[in-house]
């Protein structure tokens, strides 16, 4: 007679051999892979957002730059209006 065979054995002898790791520690590997990609995942996004704030400022530097020159311009301008038509 072979003890390998699982019809042979008694119930609670086979129900032994497929038992798997406590499920508590499975969810907890689960949750802290799940929160380590969730963090992987936020410090990719953060590192994108903060790219798109840095090109962000530089366009809004140009412009602010761009604004001031036509603004220095408006100046010249209405200044030469001014002296020709004052007199």
């Amino acid at each position: 007679m072979c003890t390998n065979d699982p019809h042979l054995l008694p119930a609670y002898a086979s129900k032994r051999k497929h038992r798997s790791k406590p499920k508590v520690q499975i969810h907890g590997l689960t949750r802290r892979r799940c929160e380590a990609e969730e963090g992987r995942d936020m410090q990719l996004r953060n590192i994108k957002l903060y790219l798109e704030n840095q090109s962000i400022i530089e366009e809004n530097d140009k412009l602010r730059k761009q604004a001031n020159l036509l603004h220095q311009e408006n100046l010249a301008l209405k200044s030469e209006f001014r002296k020709k038509f004052s007199h």
